[in-house]
């Protein structure tokens, strides 16, 4: 088995007025980071999430190296809070995945809300458990799978990086077969779609897996976007498959230029007033910054400070 195609995207969605995600498509690992925060602490810490694991690259093994890998997370996070004010009490959560074709496994490492699926003949499995309150009392028999969705508590966790000097990791390694398509996503696309309808959605752009990932977002974001939303995708193919990129090679240096005028770059997230990082990493685009949800909170925001200030203006007046 080998590595097949790979794609992320990442958007703000509808309710927020900036990106916090972070994710890696750079195969053999994947990741997804979710910051939490005042400020911008919580970018902060998805990014330092984000280095923490990017920095290794291929050389981390097995469950116990990923596991590593996010406790270094966990420490960096902790260590900036302590020494940053404005960044204190920030964290964030994760979800990670490493492919050895040599072993043809995956190992995944998990802390938190966000989560890795697996699609295996059609069928959607949830690899990893929440660290969330709700799932907990759905664990425990208080709380029904259907009753967890619509808690007024589904967004409270239980484990974060960053939020103590220390952090437990769970690992899973499971054997990968060819054609098994591998999801990670942060909890924004989670929240708003249930999983047959993310494996219907996969399942009719699996061609594509930059198409399918995209069509996540809209989703999501038509559900009502009420959290950033990112995807990671990426398949597992016989040794003998001819590879597919999907989309030609993106020039770093040009990518920004060229954004404005794609309609797909604009919904992964690029845009002039946010920060844009873009890179190939296996045939897949890999962008930050506020999407199309983002900006229409921003604009609306601005349109409303607009407005009390004509009020308020008036009323000086009539005074």
């Amino acid at each position: 088995m080998k590595l097949g195609r790979a794609a992320g995207v990442t958007d703000t969605g509808r309710r927020r007025l900036r990106n916090e995600d972070a994710f890696i498509c750079e195969p053999p690992l994947f990741a997804v980071a979710d910051g939490m925060g005042g400020a911008r602490a919580g970018e902060v810490a998805a990014g330092l999430t984000a280095a923490a694991l990017e920095e290794a690259g291929g050389e981390i093994r097995g469950g116990t190296g990923l596991a590593a890998l996010i406790e270094e997370a966990n420490r960096r996070i902790w260590e900036r809070s302590l020494a940053d004010p404005e960044t204190a009490g920030m964290g964030a959560v994760v979800t990670a995945a490493l492919v050895d074709t040599d072993a043809a496994t995956v190992t995944i490492g998990h802390v938190g809300d966000s989560r890795a699926y697996r699609i295996r003949d059609h069928a959607i499995e949830q690899l990893t458990t929440d660290h969330s309150l709700v799932a907990e009392l759905v664990e425990s028999g208080v709380l029904t799978p259907e009753e967890a969705e619509r808690h007024p508590q589904r967004s409270a966790i239980t484990r974060a990086l960053g939020t103590e000097p220390a952090v437990s990791v769970d690992t899973l390694t499971m054997e990968a077969e060819p054609a098994d398509l591998y999801l990670l996503c942060s909890d924004g696309l989670s929240i708003m779609l249930g999983d047959d309808e993310i494996a219907e959605i996969v399942a009719s752009t699996r061609g594509d897996l930059a198409q399918a990932a995209e069509s996540l977002v809209r989703a999501a974001n038509a559900h009502g976007g009420e959290d950033n939303i990112t995807v990671v995708l990426f398949e597992i193919v016989p040794d003998d498959a001819e590879l597919e990129t999907g989309h030609p090679d993106v020039d770093p240096a040009t990518a920004e230029e060229d954004a404005g005028g794609d309609d797909r770059t604009q919904l992964v997230g690029s845009t002039p007033e946010e920060h844009v990082e873009a890179e190939t990493a296996g045939g897949s685009l890999r962008r930050h910054g506020a999407g199309s949800g983002g900006r229409l909170a921003a604009i609306l925001l601005l349109v409303a400070v607009l407005g009390l200030a004509l009020v308020l203006l008036y009323v000086g007046a009539l005074r």
